[in-house]
């Protein structure tokens, strides 16, 4: 290879592994949150004596 595509090889290696590395902390912040529920999301358990 010649000098100039290894030195474009380089840097597109370079962004892939910059851009891998930086999609996890782009994802956290646009994660969609849903509003916290003020419900028990399950049914009360039964008390009652058999």
């Amino acid at each position: 290879m010649t000098r100039t595509k290894k030195v474009l090889a380089t840097i597109a290696l370079m962004l892939g592994i910059t851009a891998a590395a930086a999609s996890p902390a782009l994802a956290d912040q646009h994660a969609p949150v849903a509003p916290p529920d003020s419900h028990a999301p399950v049914a009360p358990l039964d008390r009652h004596a058999p």
